[in-house]
């Protein structure tokens, strides 16, 4: 069947934002597509928006109570026309050949569900810059976020990820988590027996947070729901997942190692790992400012991921709680 598509933006306040994804849709070399907003319930006006793009976009608003991302999206869905499902955050930027690259792709590689990297627009302030370069650097564990050759089995990512719709709906779309819904969602579609992909041509430009406390506390919350995530997944649990607590916690060791024992070796070994994200993010930035941003954004990730990772771990599997009592703001309930 020829694919069709139906891209569906759930979105709380960021105006602005939208305004800049649904310029980008605008200009589409392929126009035979349909747009979904469905607004989380902002306290911000976004028809004014939204009516901007009435005519040069086949663009539907609805408006809801605010139940967080995966259930705007799923509300999406059911309003949904045609037979591809494809999910955008409000805070990016898709070139203007994505849908067409979608479709060709579709084409190419039969599968039901894809995803695609994210990147750094040219416009984006240093900042955003380097935190993009950290979410998506071989040494952090955002490696394959960006990468095909890092891809083994790619679980698609919201930002940017489609699903065919009849996949979407056997599965039940988007559970009742608020964080780590997406890979929740790209597990579920592997055991019930459906294929992913990694296309490398329908990259989009995330802006993320726009600064280092921002981004703190979101890749904290990351960290929080990956233990959650292996216990409703246990077959795609991988050692790897602990890279950031092992990171933390051996930074924290290189200090008492140095004041009680004299011995620097441990913390040498973390200013090798920092030159090597400073010379790689200026190879790929060729901005001396991004890469050394770069260095504070990757130890942010790793060390607020590391912490909520082992603080979910803790709850989980010393204390014995259930997810929904470790981290009831993790859960969406009816």
């Amino acid at each position: 069947m020829k694919p069709s598509i139906s891209v569906i933006i759930a979105i709380f306040n960021r105006k602005d934002e939208l305004f800049e994804l649904l310029q980008s849709l605008s200009f589409q070399t392929d126009k035979d597509f349909e747009v979904i907003i469905v607004d989380d319930g902002s306290s911000v006006n976004l028809h004014p928006t939204v009516d901007l793009f009435k005519e040069s976009l086949h663009i539907r608003y609805f408006r809801k109570p605010n139940s967080g991302p995966g259930l705007s999206r799923n509300y999406g869905a059911q309003h949904a026309q045609n037979n591809w499902l494809v999910f955008v955050d409000s805070d990016v930027i898709v070139e203007k050949d994505y849908i067409e690259n979608i479709k060709k792709d579709l084409l190419a590689a039969p599968c039901d569900a894809f995803g695609g990297a994210d990147k750094a627009h040219r416009g984006f302030n240093l900042m955003q810059k380097a935190i993009s370069y950290s979410m998506t650097s071989v040494f952090t564990t955002g490696g394959v976020r960006g990468s095909k050759k890092a891809v083994t089995r790619f679980q698609p990512r919201s930002f940017n990820m489609g699903v065919r719709k009849t996949a979407f709906e056997q599965v039940g779309g988007f559970s009742e988590m608020r964080i780590g819904e997406d890979p929740d969602l790209s597990m579920t579609l592997w055991e019930h027996g459906f294929t992913t992909a990694f296309f490398d041509n329908i990259g989009v430009y995330h802006k993320r947070r726009t600064d280092f406390g921002k981004f703190s506390k979101q890749v904290y919350q990351f960290g929080c729901a990956r233990p959650i995530l292996n216990q409703r997944h246990p077959k795609y649990v991988k050692i790897s997942f602990a890279f950031p607590s092992l990171f933390l916690i051996g930074y924290i060791l290189g200090f008492v190692e140095y004041y009680f024992f004299y011995n620097g070796l441990i913390l040498m070994m973390y200013g090798l790992y920092t030159m090597l994200v400073f010379f790689h993010a200026m190879y790929k930035t060729r901005n001396i400012s991004i890469a050394a941003m770069a260095i504070i954004a990757t130890y942010i990730q790793m060390f607020s991921y590391g912490w909520g990772f082992l603080e979910s771990w803790i709850k989980l599997n010393i204390l014995r709680m259930s997810p929904e009592e470790a981290f009831p703001k993790h859960f969406y309930r009816t």
